[in-house]
C-alpha cells in the first residue's frame, strides 16, 4: 500500500484527537512514535492494517467508525489538496464516483507498485449505483466511508451500504 494512506490517517488522528493518540497508536502497532509515511513509499498492507487496528483501540472506536472518519477526512480535507484536478473534473458526487475507476487505472499505470482498487459499475435503476469493488485487500469497509465522504463533499444526500464487497449507493 502506498504511504499516502497511513499519512492521511496520521493527519486525521493528530488533527482530530491529538498527537499523543497517534503516537500511542503507532506504539501499539509496534512502530516508533516518530514513524512517518511518505506518499509514494511502499508500506506493507499488514503494517497499515495493524496501525488502523491500533487507532481503533486507542480511540475506542469500531473499524466502521474509523472507515467513516477516514473517508470523510480523505475526501473533504486531504484529497482536495493533493488531487485537486480530479475534484475540478466532477460537478457532483455521481460524476466523481463514476470517474474513480479511470483515476485508479491511471494511478496504476503512473505510480510504480500502486495497486488501488478497481471498480465496475451497474445501475439497477436510475437512482441506484452498484460499485463492484475489485481488490485483493478486502477493504471495502473503507469504500463505504469514502463514498459517504464524497456525498458530504458535494453536499448531496447519499444512502450508502455494503453488499458483500460491493457498494450500493442511492442518490436522492
Amino acid at each position: 500500500m502506498k504511504g499516502v494512506i497511513p499519512n492521511c490517517l496520521g493527519q486525521l488522528v493528530v488533527n482530530k484527537f491529538g498527537k499523543d493518540k497517534w503516537e500511542a497508536a503507532l506504539k501499539l502497532a509496534g512502530l516508533e512514535t516518530t514513524t512517518t509515511f511518505l506518499a509514494f513509499q511502499d508500506v506493507p498492507d499488514e503494517a497499515v492494517l495493524k496501525v488502523v487496528d491500533s487507532v481503533c483501540k486507542v480511540l475506542n472506536i469500531t473499524l466502521e467508525q474509523a472507515a467513516d472518519a477516514f473517508g470523510e477526512y480523505w475526501v473533504c480535507t486531504y484529497g482536495p489538496g493533493i488531487y485537486k484536478t480530479y475534484y475540478q473534473r466532477a460537478a457532483s458526487a455521481k460524476e466523481f464516483l463514476l470517474k474513480m475507476d479511470e483515476v485508479h487505472r491511471i494511478t496504476t499505470e503512473s505510480i510504480p507498485n500502486a495497486q488501488p482498487p478497481r471498480f465496475e459499475y451497474t445501475w439497477p435503476d436510475n437512482k441506484t449505483l452498484i460499485m463492484k469493488y475489485k481488490s485483493k485487500r478486502n477493504l471495502s469497509v473503507f469504500m463505504v466511508g469514502l463514498v459517504k465522504g464524497v456525498g458530504k463533499y458535494y453536499k448531496e444526500n447519499l444512502q450508502v451500504s455494503k453488499m458483500g464487497d460491493d457498494i450500493k449507493i442511492v442518490f436522492f
